[in-house]
């Protein structure tokens, strides 16, 4: 019994098309040096790295999976969004929403992005791990049914949840999502059902700027099983802390999940291009002490991680070893360079009790109501 590590070399291979940040190239918009989408494999490359030359890596289960069934795929999926993802991707590549461009063979890519996220579940699920750990690419925390965005081609943590569930191993499940921007995906893709509880922490108005609103807690049998708290730029370390101990803890207590999956994204990070908050490796580190303490006591420890954006190249690799080393309750670390200019940088004492009160007020809207 161990912490898994799923990875594989095919996803860092994933391409995008010729864009400068976020901007398609042309026109006005020259190319960059480096070129493509911010959405690069060197964060999850640089990740892995750091963790084998730390010895991280020689602690964990280190394993890939196979790719994502068809049948897996339309639990969440229709046809036709597979379909003529499928196509594209054998002519070439192209794109079927916004900041989704892809290339030849992305496809089978992305179904394999997904299968790392399955098996992980599974693994944990099934009692032959204590937890894990998918270093998924591309990501999948924005993807809807039919509708890629955000760099998501694939729901990849919905694909995981239906296929525990399809083999009788799971009822209830949390997805606690702390990329930066609002996840969007398991929102519309669980808003109607009870059996699964969305909590999204999330800059406010980042990405998409159209969803993430405080009030949007689900419809029907799934009122009040959909929580967003949406953070305004600046939160930093302290703050998040605040949204996981007022609103994350107490709503996992009382939905008694049978296991909790974490979207787990680093562009919360002072660093990130994507993002406006002040969060250092140290609060992914707290974060994950805190969600792995709630798993410990509400459903055996069954926790799964599953990697979505942050895109610091040089800073996402701190940040995530020091989640994998707390998931795995190593010793092992790789102390963070930068962690006295995030001390400096974070917000005044009064500006963080301003935050939060305010988190505080969200937690009485949202725990009041649920």
């Amino acid at each position: 019994m161990t912490t898994g590590f799923f990875h594989d070399e095919r996803c860092f291979w994933h391409s995008g098309g010729n864009y400068a940040l976020t901007l398609p190239v042309g026109d006005l918009v020259q190319p960059l040096a480096a070129g493509g989408l911010p959405e690069s494999p060197e964060t999850k490359r640089r990740l892995k790295n750091l963790m084998e030359v730390t010895g991280l890596l020689s602690e964990l289960s280190v394993q890939s999976a196979p790719p994502a069934t068809r049948d897996e795929l339309l639990r969440i999926h229709p046809p036709s969004y597979l379909d003529e993802f499928k196509a594209k991707s054998d002519a070439g590549g192209g794109e079927m929403g916004p900041r989704t461009p892809f290339g030849k063979g992305a496809y089978e890519i992305a179904a394999l992005s997904a299968g790392l996220a399955r098996s992980a579940l599974l693994a944990v699920v099934r009692g032959e791990m204590n937890n894990a750990y998918a270093l998924s690419r591309p990501p999948g925390h924005h993807c809807l049914p039919d509708w890629p965005n955000g760099f998501c081609l694939l729901a990849n943590i919905p694909v995981a949840v239906e296929a525990a569930r399809a083999e009788g191993l799971l009822g209830r499940v949390a997805i606690v999502d702390w990329d930066v921007h609002h996840g969007n995906g398991a929102e519309v893709i669980y808003q109607d059902r009870d059996d699964t509880l969305t909590i999204s922490i999330h800059q406010e108005n980042n990405y998409p700027t159209d969803s993430g609103a405080l009030e949007n807690r689900g419809r029907g049998p799934g009122a009040g099983f959909n929580m967003n708290v949406p953070l305004p730029p600046g939160v930093g370390h302290d703050g998040y802390l605040a949204a996981m101990d007022k609103i994350v803890t107490p709503a996992l207590e009382r939905f008694r999940p049978e296991a909790i999956v974490v979207a787990c994204g680093y562009d919360a990070s002072i660093f990130d291009p994507l993002g406006r908050m002040a969060c250092s490796a140290d609060t992914f580190r707290q974060m994950t002490a805190r969600i792995k303490a709630l798993a410990a006591r509400l459903c055996a420890g069954k926790l799964v991680l599953v990697h979505e954006g942050g895109y610091s190249e040089a800073y996402v690799p701190f940040c995530g070893h020091a989640t994998i080393a707390t998931l795995a309750g190593s010793a092992t670390d790789a102390p963070d360079p930068l962690a006295h200019t995030m001390e400096r940088r974070q917000p005044n004492a009064r500006t963080t009790r301003f935050f939060n009160d305010m988190i505080a007020e969200m937690a009485q809207e949202l725990l009041g109501k649920g």
